[in-house]
């Protein structure tokens, strides 16, 4: 698992221990996301299968694309689509994907890079393995997050975030067992690159064998960790989290995650995805890829598209 890493941890800023006064939030419910297709037939985990939006906002979507070793001809991505009401964060730990967009917005992410897309109004995007990929097969795997906009911002012009590996921010565990890789968002006053919308944090965090990990985190944001690889424990009541798993977190201002000293070869590390975001708390209607607040707004999502309204896709991209 790539991603980003260092050779030295050590080198690295340290998360400072929480306070004795901290308190650490519970697991709330423990779900396994299951697999399923998406696009041209890639294979997913659809990782909030079965979590109340309210429990999630405001995030509304992930799916962890992958891991998936593919042979020869095998990689496929998405056709053009449309995108309305909220942000696609596209974050490859392994692999290579391509994105274009109707606004202009597009380039290449691999290892530990991630496309940052604000659809707004209305956008056309599409993404796909490059053709060197499709030609010669090899390991793919990533994360797609929808992250809602506030009905105040639902409007605004698309906008698109390049946001390579060499700008996350890198902090390390006191002890230097766990990599913390901060994407967006801040963590004990160091702030990831990402710049959102909607107030949220967005990690990805890998924990040697027997590493524990102690986050602080914003008492008004909600908190989720989902399992990438390993296998490890979360929450202050010590909860067992596998890979393709999430954990709701209840109230508290501290994240504890720790890895089991005992790890498959194939994983030797547990890596986590942990999110966290201040709730909208308004109506959500979705259907498909629009994320709206009312059904009259998905009618007329659907209407711009069909019309023409959000874009058209560029010449360049025309098949002829």
């Amino acid at each position: 698992m790539p991603a980003v890493t260092v050779d030295d941890v050590t080198v690295l800023e340290k998360i400072p221990a929480p306070g004795p006064e901290s308190r650490p939030r519970r697991v709330r419910t423990l779900t396994t996301a299951p697999s399923g297709f998406e696009g041209e037939g890639f294979p997913v985990h659809r990782a909030f299968a079965g979590v109340p939006l309210g429990a999630l906002d405001p995030f509304v979507h992930m799916d962890q694309m992958g891991e998936v070793d593919y042979g020869p001809g095998e990689p496929k991505g998405t056709a053009w689509h449309p995108h309305r009401g909220f942000e696609t964060v596209t974050y490859i730990i392994d692999g290579v994907f391509e994105h274009n967009d109707s606004a202009g917005g597009g380039g290449v992410i691999t290892n530990g890079d991630t496309q940052w897309m604000t659809a707004g109004a209305g956008i056309l995007h599409i993404e796909r393995p490059p053709e060197a990929l499709v030609q010669s097969g090899g390991l793919f795997h990533g994360i797609q997050l929808w992250v809602n906009l506030p009905s105040a911002r639902k409007w605004v012009d698309p906008r698109y975030q390049d946001i390579g590996r060499d700008h996350v921010m890198l902090l390390s565990s006191p002890d230097g067992g766990a990599l913390v890789r901060v994407i967006a968002g801040d963590v004990a006053g160091h702030p990831g690159p990402g710049v959102t919308h909607t107030p949220i944090t967005m990690l990805h965090a890998t924990l040697a064998p027997g590493a524990r990990l102690e986050l602080p985190w914003d008492p008004g944001s909600n908190a989720l960790v989902y399992g990438l690889a390993g296998r490890g424990r979360v929450g202050g009541d010590m909860v067992s989290l596998d890979a393709g798993q999430l954990a709701v977190l209840g109230p508290g201002d501290t994240v504890v995650a720790e890895s089991l000293t005992t790890q498959e070869s194939r994983a030797p590390n547990l890596d986590l995805l942990i999110l966290g975001g201040r709730p909208i708390g308004e109506p959500v209607a979705h259907y498909g890829p629009f994320v709206m607040n009312t059904r009259e707004e998905l009618a007329q999502a659907f209407e711009d598209f069909q019309k023409g309204r959000m874009g058209t896709i560029p010449a360049a991209h025309m098949k002829g």
